[in-house]
């Protein structure tokens, strides 16, 4: 009798355990929190998982990522890059601002190209299931309490910028996605690796100083504490305004930088062949130790700036090592290296001419 008690005693207790289980599963499959503002595209009866963004934070998204929208400038770059440009309904591009990812990826003109002052509701209108934002983005609560969920991006060196990126292939949660991710953190790391091999060996006093210029008018640099210093570093320089904490884009004097006195001064976003040529015929500026030496060289630019947050980052460490050092680095091929970075990454083949253009900041034809 008392086996016969045991006994049920026992499956009473797996029946619990069993129905309980089915219980907890049906719940952590479904999810959290409001979907208002969910693409109506997902299936309601598919759920969410979770996901970790840059800054740690858990961030429940549909199991099935189909609409996007990013308002991170740098980050637009990154989801092409992980061949996720064809689910962008919302990006900080413009074919005017950007026309070398319209050419190389051409779905972003399916996309409601956002102003950098951006209304909620025009994001809105999109209905995105997710949307990436930098840490700084002014609308982060606001769309947060739509029910929309928000996946913060951040990176301000090489080790944050590749997890960065595996972070967000976790959040589009396909295979393609997270292969490419572990390609482009593997090539990254690689070259990485055989730049700073060679830049090691150089002594500190024989470092060039590399000043980063943003504009001339506002005369803006770029300061220390971010991934510029951090590429300069990598390229065997160092950063002529790494006193300048704060950032990038601080506005300095013209007196700082004849302080500074450069060795090489690198031109980048709203500093083009016109500034440069500026720069050349400046009483001011041929104090300088850069302009003297003819050292004053335009940073590339293709489907991003290749020197901010972007994915051509990888690209960056191997142009500057080999203009701030080139005769430590006459082995880089930049030429090659952006083609066959084109075609894996971006799936497109450039011409010799176009990667002349690239190089040379200049836009497409």
């Amino acid at each position: 009798m008392n086996k016969k008690i045991i006994t049920v005693l026992f499956i009473a207790i797996l029946s619990v355990l069993f129905f309980t289980g089915c219980i907890e599963e049906k719940i952590s499959l479904q999810g959290h929190g409001s979907t208002k503002g969910i693409s109506a595209s997902n299936d309601e009866n598919a759920g969410n998982r979770t996901v970790t963004d840059s800054l740690g934070r858990q961030v429940q998204v549909p199991l099935k990522v189909e609409r996007v929208a990013d308002t991170w400038m740098g980050h637009n770059e990154v989801l092409a890059m992980l061949g996720a440009d064809d689910r962008l309904v919302a990006t900080m591009f413009s074919p005017q601002k950007r026309p070398w990812m319209y050419k190389v990826r051409p779905t972003f003109n399916d996309a409601v190209t956002l102003s950098p002052t951006y209304d909620i509701e025009d994001l809105i209108a999109t209905k995105p299931d997710v949307v990436f934002m930098s840490k700084s983005d002014k609308n982060l609560e606001k769309v947060s309490n739509l029910g929309i969920p928000v996946v913060k991006v951040s990176f301000t060196d090489f080790d944050s910028m590749k997890k960065c990126i595996s972070d967000t292939a976790n959040v589009l949660g396909d295979e393609e996605a997270l292969e490419r991710a572990q390609q482009y953190n593997t090539y990254l790391d690689s070259k990485l690796e055989s730049v700073r091999n060679t830049s090691s060996q150089i002594p500190d006093e024989n470092r060039p100083k590399v000043l980063h210029v943003v504009s001339l008018s506002p005369l803006c640099v770029d300061g220390g504490g971010n991934i510029i210093s951090d590429w300069i570093e990598a390229a065997g320089g160092v950063n002529a305004a790494e006193e300048v904490k704060g950032g990038i884009m601080q506005e300095v004097s013209m007196e700082q930088i004849l302080k500074w006195n450069p060795d090489v001064v690198i031109l980048s976003v709203n500093a083009k062949s016109r500034e440069k040529e500026q720069i050349m015929n400046s009483d001011q500026w041929k104090k300088v130790k850069a302009v003297q030496d003819n050292r004053v060289f335009l940073n590339p630019e293709g489907a991003f700036i290749w020197s901010r947050a972007g994915a051509e980052e990888a690209l960056q460490i191997q142009w500057a090592a080999k203009t701030i050092n080139p005769d430590k680095f006459q082995f880089i091929d930049i030429n090659n290296e952006t083609k066959w970075f084109y075609k894996t990454f971006f799936e497109y083949e450039l011409t010799d001419e176009e990667v002349q253009k690239i190089l040379n900041a200049e836009a497409p034809d």
